[in-house]
């Protein structure tokens, strides 16, 4: 009985001409049998039909080839939850057991791919986009079918290469899983056609996208950065925020973008962000999320007793209710870590003004809202706030500590949380 198994669409690309192999025809739609629902096979093919096939459904005639038509016709014609994709390899069809275990796997990411071993020159394009597979040019993948209706509409049609690369840097950029497994098959190592490498300009737009903060992974990936300075910066970000959120309880993290941070959050943690790609992509750490905007957050006054918001406030107008919502939902005697440039040093204005002529899709033109550390102090001490802490990343991004309340509520808060 198939009635609980998931319904599963097959794309297939076909290049070489027909008839189709009948054999492997009935052999993918036996196997297909044993593990999903309800399957349908459609052919894609730059060639018309040769005659009619009990095991396709449908035969569409497209311009050329290639994962990213492949994914076109999936959002277009197939309406099951999940899209095997497969562009044989002169000729070679992908044996049962590699389709068996992205099917096995597919509760894993939102794109399986059944990846051979990467070539040198693989590796390097993979290094260079930021991609999460060295095999990018792979016979046979999995996807989710809302991932591919997400990022469907954003691809070009100039080359079928460089198609297939935008396919995988959008899903990557929107914050969906990408992940290989490993194929079995025999068919040697993935290579990238020459075609991938002839439009400079399109390549360079890739790397210039995946490499701005419209990138899901932006953040986590500014921890591994290959550019010191920024690889310095985060590590340190890190460093000084789980040591002031150590010990304070669980954590409510306003605006928490795709950091490591994230990572290090205690149980019992909430993190918080708009954008849906970031939310997305922090999936696979373990810690609570929910989509809402800092300036009306999802929670009740008093909620937690620790809030951390890191590189948030400078991205919203002063006049915003942010700094307001992070008072409201922090507990009496607990603790709020603030992360912000400190545009009162002039280390900071430098960075600055250097970042955004060597990061021109980076975070520079974004911030809107300049604080100073005397400001920040003003403020949460007029609302009876302590200040506890203050650190400073090379004398430009500061980060400071506050306890919510007098002096002798805070002393109370640490005397009861010593007793624990």
């Amino acid at each position: 009985m198939n009635e609980h198994r998931p319904e599963l669409s097959v794309v297939l690309g076909w290049e070489q001409g027909c008839p189709l192999p009948i054999n492997w025809l009935a052999s993918l739609q036996a196997t297909l049998g044993d593990l999903a629902g309800r399957t349908t096979i459609v052919v894609a093919s730059a060639k018309a039909a040769c005659g009619a096939n009990a095991h396709i459904a449908e035969w569409v005639q497209i311009a050329r080839v290639s994962h990213a038509a492949l994914a076109r016709v999936a959002a277009e014609r197939t309406t099951c939850p999940f899209i095997l994709a497969l562009l044989p390899s002169a000729g070679e069809l992908p044996p049962p057991e590699t389709i068996r275990a992205l099917w096995l796997n597919r509760e894993q990411a939102d794109v399986l791919i059944a990846a051979r071993p990467p070539s040198i020159v693989s590796r390097a394009l993979q290094r260079m986009l930021s991609l999460p597979t060295g095999d990018m040019f792979g016979p046979c993948r999995l996807y989710r079918r809302t991932a591919l209706l997400d990022v469907i509409g954003h691809l070009s049609s100039r080359s079928a290469a460089a198609d297939d690369l935008e396919l995988l840097a959008r899903l990557a950029a929107e914050g969906y899983a990408v992940c290989d497994v490993r194929d079995e098959s025999g068919h040697g190592r993935s290579h990238v056609p020459w075609s991938a490498w002839a439009q400079a300009d399109r390549l360079a737009s890739l790397w210039r996208f995946r490499n701005s903060i419209l990138s899901a992974d932006y953040d986590a990936r500014a921890y591994d950065s290959v550019i010191p300075l920024q690889r310095y910066w985060q590590r340190q970000r890190f460093r000084h925020i789980t040591e002031l959120i150590a010990g304070e309880g669980p954590v409510l993290d306003v605006g928490c973008g795709s950091s490591r941070i994230l990572s290090a959050l205690p149980k019992g943690s909430l993190a918080v962000d708009i954008l849906l790609r970031k939310l997305r992509y922090a999936r696979r750490f373990s810690v609570a999320l929910a989509q809402a905007s800092g300036f009306h957050l999802p929670v009740a006054d008093d909620a937690f007793p620790c809030v951390l918001c890191s590189q948030v406030i400078e991205h919203v107008p002063k006049s915003s209710p942010i700094l307001a919502e992070l008072c409201r939902v922090l507990r009496p005697g607990g603790r709020l870590v603030l992360g912000t440039p400190d545009y009162g040093n002039w280390e900071w204005r430098a960075t600055e003004w250097l970042y955004g002529r060597l990061a021109p899709g980076g975070y520079a033109d974004e911030h809107i809202a300049h604080y100073t550390r005397q400001e920040l102090l003003d403020y949460f001490e007029s609302r009876d706030f302590t200040h506890e802490a203050t650190r400073y990343i090379l004398r430009g991004e500061l980060i400071m500590a506050f306890r919510k309340g007098n002096v002798a509520d805070c002393d109370r808060a640490r005397d009861a949380r010593s007793a624990v």
